[in-house]
């Protein structure tokens, strides 16, 4: 509802422009009639957005800030005076409407491009372009001041002072503190966890360029861990230490390993420029953490990430139960090549055979930038989110699950004679659980299947704290559009607060800490929200607590004009990237970091997002 009420004001504030600059047309034809219809529209499409700003308002301030402050006062004065010398002072009414239309015309050009918050710069940068266009306008209908230089320097003065203010300082994002090095903080030594009997279990995997068939036969250009796509499965034991050497053979642009969703040492995040340097061609690094946590993981390189996990760079991480239990456990990591959705390496339709009365686990995984939709033609529970077991899942059926870019979903099915499918995105891919290859199965609609609602999903249960509880430290991230500067340039970026990464304030806190955290969505694009090293616990949506199962994620769709509140317990000291897995816009801005007071990132203005 808040996303249709943005474009909606949006609509609005065009419509109010358009109907004003064409008054203005028709007044400067000396067609007055016309022009006062379509001044009488465009003062009603003012009301119709003033009425949307209320009711935006609703879902909080953040929605209307820089309508409240900037462009609706400013909507409102020209239109006042515009009327005012349409009775008054005819001969210039056509100009007079115009600056009313550049003024309704501010509206959609700041929500667009220049986000939260609009601040003393953007306003005086606005009203002071809206003037400078009414100079122009007005002298091009033969108005001449007396004292021209003065009204152009009038108009004038407040853009330029207005930008030097809207110019956020230089700021890298290191304010966690001089003292303890990030890259120091690793995890076990090996030798010494297998002398007091800590089992250890020990990978290499080499990342490298190769050409990849996927199952239908096409082929595909990908950069890869030991030549597959997806990289190697690393499946542990839960009290495993995982010991994995990562080596570089020809990936120019330096490769890392991101353990995502997993609470590792922050020497073992593998943030480039960040935690560690980047792994270049011929160089290799130990990774190294206790896998004290079961469930379904999976990683990727961190280090020019928005285009190398496309390409290929990335693999699954499953921590098994030491009690693991009967049945079949399949991981299906989906993954977008050009058009074709693959799970797994297979772009095909796939079966398992899995007798009648079998139990089933389907660990899915979301590796691409996108969400995905999940449909199962068969009763089925919802277990797990995020490699965390969810309280009474009851059983679903006739419904879609909704999984972030970033995410994860433990699935438990049971075979049955009748084959059980799968489906990805209502049938891009699919996966069968069949008694046989063979067995016939009836085609299944699965496109007006309602999608689960995960904030009543499951039966309550305790948790260490809650949305009433006493937070040492809040923080809030509004998510926009806008122009920033970015990397010492101005960009079109995608924003934290009205700002791009590095230049995005830090979110300092100290160990022990309660912290919540409340992320906006001002824009029109999905961010999936991943916060590395810890998880956090979903308070409300939308101001509405979550009343089913505890919700714990490490990745969290923030929908358009929607408001997640979640809380964390900062117990795992570090300096942390705290971005949009939709990797594309974290490289375009959407970072920010959560940095624990006493600690220090090596490099910030780099980080392989």
């Amino acid at each position: 509802m808040t996303a249709r009420l943005i474009d909606l004001e949006v609509l609005a504030g065009v419509l109010s422009a358009a109907a004003w600059l064409a008054a203005a047309g028709c007044a400067a034809a000396r067609r007055r009639r016309p022009a006062a219809v379509l001044a009488v529209v465009a003062v009603l499409a003012l009301l119709a957005r003033i009425g949307l700003v209320v009711a935006l308002g609703r879902a909080g301030w953040w929605f209307v800030q820089d309508k409240l402050t900037v462009t609706l006062p400013l909507a409102a004065v020209t239109a006042v005076a515009a009327g005012l010398v349409a009775l008054t002072a005819r001969r210039w009414t056509a100009p007079a409407l115009a600056v009313a239309g550049y003024a309704a015309a501010a509206g959609p050009v700041l929500a667009l491009f220049a986000g939260y918050p609009a601040g003393w710069g953007t306003g005086l940068v606005t009203a002071g372009t809206v003037a400078l266009a009414g100079v122009v306008t007005w002298q091009a209908a033969g108005h001449r001041p007396r004292r021209a230089p003065f009204v152009w320097l009038l108009a004038l003065a407040p853009i330029v002072l207005g930008a030097a203010v809207a110019v956020p300082p230089p700021a890298s994002a290191d304010d966690g503190g001089h003292g303890v090095q990030v890259s120091s903080v690793r995890g076990p030594d090996p030798e010494a966890a297998a002398a007091s009997g800590i089992p250890v279990r020990r990978f290499t995997l080499t990342a490298r360029t190769a050409t990849v068939a996927l199952a239908s036969g096409q082929r595909i250009q990908a950069w890869t861990f030991d030549g597959r796509v997806p990289g190697p499965a690393l499946e542990v034991t839960q009290g495993d230490l995982v010991v994995v050497t990562l080596r570089n053979a020809d990936i120019a642009a330096g490769v890392t390993l991101h353990w995502h969703g997993y609470d590792v040492p922050v020497g073992e995040d593998g943030v480039a420029g960040m935690t560690q340097d980047a792994v270049r061609p011929g160089e290799s690094f130990e990774y190294r953490f206790r896998a004290d946590r079961a469930g379904t993981y999976w990683y990727h390189t961190h280090e020019a990430s928005d285009r190398a996990v496309r390409l290929g760079l990335y693999g699954t991480l499953v921590v098994r139960p030491r009690a693991a239990a009967d049945g079949v456990d399949l991981t299906l990591p989906l993954h977008t090549f050009g058009t074709a959705l693959a799970v797994g390496d297979r772009d095909q339709p796939t079966t398992h055979a899995v007798a009648p009365g079998t139990p089933v686990r389907l660990r899915v995984i979301n590796t691409d930038d996108g969400p995905h939709r999940l449909t199962l033609t068969g009763p089925f529970r919802l277990v797990a989110v995020d490699g965390t077991d969810l309280n009474g899942p009851g059983v679903l059926e006739r419904v879609a699950v909704r999984l972030p870019a970033g995410a994860r979903v433990d699935v438990a099915v049971t075979a049955g004679a009748a084959p059980v499918t799968l489906h990805v995105d209502d049938g891009r891919a699919t996966v069968r659980l069949a008694p046989a290859a063979d067995t016939p199965a009836p085609p299944v609609d699965t496109a007006a299947w309602p999608t689960l609602d995960q904030t009543r999903y499951g039966t309550p249960a305790p948790t260490p704290f809650d949305a009433h509880s006493r937070f040492d430290r809040r923080f809030t991230m509004v998510l926009d559009r806008g122009v920033a500067l970015a990397d010492g340039l101005p960009k079109y970026a995608f924003t934290v607060n009205g700002r791009a990464y590095p230049y995005v304030t830090t979110q300092t806190v100290r160990e022990g800490d309660l912290v919540h955290l409340t992320v906006v969505n001002r824009s029109r694009d999905t961010h999936p929200m991943h916060l590395h090293g810890h998880h956090v616990l979903a308070l409300r949506h939308n101001g509405r607590p979550f009343t089913g199962s505890p919700l714990w994620m490490d990745t969290f769709d923030v929908q358009p004009g929607e408001v997640w509140e979640v809380g964390l317990r900062a117990d795992n000291p570090g300096v942390w990237m705290n971005h949009c897995h939709n990797l594309k816009h974290a490289a375009k801005g959407m970072a920010v970091h959560l940095a624990y007071a006493g600690y220090q990132a090596a490099s910030h203005h780099a980080h392989g997002a």
